[in-house]
């Protein structure tokens, strides 16, 4: 054998990473978030109730004009401390509020808000598939309500038991699409970042750069949705409603419908340092 196939066969070769992990965004991915026009003032009805006082009618407008659209500032990746917000809400109309007074305020204003969270039809279904193929799943997701009370969430929708991870920005203090809260998604699951997945529903939120790369520039698996396009590659084992497929390869593939039937948009990306790539099927 010469020298130069020697040195041919030595040479390291590169492989594609092999996809370990999933991570989900929490609304209008694995549930829609469906909310009637009055929520905000049920919600605030409810907390005044709690805390044994009159509501002030004022307040929610108050809450509209001068509070709400900072909270999804597009680009702003710092969470904002929503307890204190509403302390500060209250104090506006002459509340002032103790620290139990203000947790019960915000646990019923919660309560209040739960019928418009809709658990997706093939969430549980699509969760337990990926786990029998022995993928680690995990749920990264902006919300800005109290952390102990989103995770009870998760425990009543049946979805803490069917991953092994979940953070929500409230607890992390940083929003996506900054790298921290994927960081620490993909280190409490001991995988490296171009072997996982990430499936949301929105571009600016879930992607750093706020490109749009072509199918080809992402060298992992990305998720379909519809005719438009097919994916570059397939999770083994999923049928596109999610259930478990038993069949040989080439199994089935992991869709948009078997993320959230009724989203209409999924944005899937596969992670990598430094940046994030990210692709959008509409």
């Amino acid at each position: 054998m010469s020298a130069q196939r020697i040195l041919r066969a030595k040479a390291p070769v590169a492989y594609p990473a092999v996809l370990r992990a999933v991570l989900f965004d929490w609304g209008d991915t694995l549930m829609r978030w469906a909310p009637e026009p009055d929520l905000l003032e049920a919600g605030h009805a409810a907390g005044f109730d709690a805390i044994g006082r009159e509501p002030v009618a004022a307040l929610t407008k108050r809450f509209r004009d001068v509070y709400l659209s900072s909270f999804f500032e597009p680009g702003i990746v710092e969470e904002i401390e929503y307890p204190a917000q509403v302390r500060r809400l209250l104090a506006e109309f002459g509340h002032e509020v103790s620290d139990d007074e203000l947790a019960h305020f915000l646990e019923a204003e919660h309560a209040a808000w739960a019928p418009a969270t809709q658990l997706a039809a093939t969430t549980h279904a699509l969760l337990e598939a990926l786990r029998a193929r022995g993928f680690a799943l995990g749920l990264v997701s902006n919300a800005f309500d109290p952390p102990d009370l989103l995770h009870r969430d998760l425990e009543r929708f049946g979805i803490a038991e069917r991953v092994d991870v979940a953070l929500f920005s409230s607890e992390v203090g940083r929003r996506k699409p900054d790298p921290e809260i994927f960081r620490r998604a993909l280190a409490s699951l001991e995988v490296e970042p171009q072997e996982a997945l990430f499936v949301g529903d929105t571009l600016a939120t879930d992607n750093r750069r706020g490109g749009r790369p072509r199918l080809r520039d992402l060298p992992g698996p990305v998720v379909s949705r519809g005719r438009r396009r097919r994916a570059r590659a397939r999770l083994p084992g999923v049928h596109a409603d999610g259930r478990a497929d038993d069949r040989p390869p080439p199994a089935g593939l992991l869709s948009g419908d078997s993320v959230c039937a009724s989203t209409n948009r999924v944005t899937c990306q596969v992670l990598r340092e430094p940046e994030t790539r990210t692709h959008n099927v509409s």
